[in-house]
């Protein structure tokens, strides 16, 4: 198991400042779910779509990059598409509209979104291990 290393210490500040963050993001939100509108309509929906789907797909090329070329940021590109997925995967579910809208959203998300990030989140976590039985089922399939 990975742990924090020795010189990570000198980064005290960490812990408080994200704990600050939780502090101010919860009373914040709380404020959002009341003064949000239900409802909204927003310009550039597709743009906004678009550039996140952009996005995730960099983010699951740059996994895909560094894990062919073994690089140590595979698992931080493996935890930001997970991410990315998990994500779409929320929002497509829930600002989707119609019955059929609501449905394709859901299988997607609960047939290729989410496993996907599954897998990823996995890869991240113990990606030499998860590379390396990757590649052997791959070479085995040729």
């Amino acid at each position: 198991m990975a742990t924090v290393p020795e010189n990570f210490a000198s980064y005290r500040w960490v812990a408080p400042l994200l704990a600050a963050c939780v502090v101010v993001l919860i009373p914040w939100t709380l404020v959002l779910a009341y003064r949000l509108p239900a409802r909204h309509t927003s310009h550039h929906w597709d743009i906004a779509w678009v550039g996140f789907d952009l996005a995730l797909a960099a983010a699951l090329a740059a996994t895909g990059l560094t894990i062919v070329r073994r690089s140590a940021w595979a698992p931080s590109a493996a935890a930001v598409a997970a991410t990315l997925l998990f994500c779409d995967a929320w929002f497509d579910v829930i600002l989707a509209s119609g019955h059929d809208g609501q449905v394709e959203a859901l299988l997607e998300a609960v047939l290729v979104e989410i496993p996907l990030a599954i897998f990823l989140v996995w890869l991240a976590r113990d990606c030499e291990q998860t590379v390396a039985a990757v590649m052997k089922a791959f070479r085995r399939d040729r």
